[in-house]
Order: structure tokens, then sequence, then C-alpha cells
């Protein structure tokens, strides 16, 4: 039985990230930093990791704060697709 996205709610994961490249055609590169404690030493590390994400209308820019949610795969990579511009990039208005 399918059921739309909108019927869904909150059971999709959303992430928020920030565009670190947009040169491709609908697709976007987002990257998402967090901390992780080291097990034996306690030390606060950063990480990161890097979605491809679909966006068929080219809306995200350089540098803007995004929300992406897991979807279908689209491609071998990206399996990703934007949901919205949170916060536009200061260079770009």
């Amino acid at each position: 039985m399918a059921t739309s996205t909108k019927e869904r709610g909150p059971l999709i994961r959303t992430q928020i990230g920030v565009v670190t490249s947009d040169k491709r055609d609908q697709t976007a590169t987002v990257e998402i930093s967090y901390k992780v404690r080291h097990p034996k030493y306690g030390k606060y590390l950063k990480r990161r990791t890097r979605y491809h994400v679909h966006d068929p209308n080219n809306e995200a820019g350089l540098g803007d704060r995004v929300e992406i949610a897991h979807c279908r795969p689209i491609s071998k990579t990206k399996n990703w697709r934007l949901v919205r511009v949170i916060e536009k990039s200061p260079g770009e208005e």
C-alpha cells in the first residue's frame, strides 16, 4: 500500500546542513558537521558527512543552510532530496 510523503509526516529522516557545492545541475553537496567523543580519551573530535542532494529547481546556493530528507535512490550516489532552504548565504543576497 503506497502512501504519499505528506501522510507519513515525521517518520522521514531529515537533517540540516550547509551547501558546499552547487556546480552540478539538479544536485548539491551538503555537509553535516558534528562532534563525537573519543571512546578512550574523552576529547571531542569534529566529524563531517557529505551527502549528494537532489535539487530539481537549483534553489540551493553555495553556503546556504538547508534541510534535506532521505528518499529513494535517485542515482548511484543520490538518495537525499532538498526539502527547503532555511537560510540564504550572506554573499548571495
